[in-house]
């Protein structure tokens, strides 16, 4: 195998006289957030926690139950 011999790249020709990159116009800054009512948030987030548990229970129960009928149907 013989080794490739490198070739560089064409030459290229320069830029028009003047020429410049795009300018991106600066944005103006982000507004400020507004206040966040952290007691109220905390307040939502446990309701929201005793719901799933309540909704969890309820489901392990029923299943429970459905189980155990399940269960003394194959038994009998």
């Amino acid at each position: 195998m013989q080794p490739s011999e490198y070739t560089p790249p064409p030459p290229t020709a320069p830029p028009p006289v003047g020429w410049r990159p795009a300018v991106v116009i600066a944005t103006a800054p982000p507004r400020s957030l507004p206040p966040q009512d952290h007691e109220a948030i905390d307040a939502a987030e446990n309701a929201a926690r005793r719901f799933t548990v309540a909704v969890a229970v309820v489901a392990m129960l029923t299943l429970t139950v459905l189980l155990a009928v399940l269960y003394g149907q194959l038994l009998a």
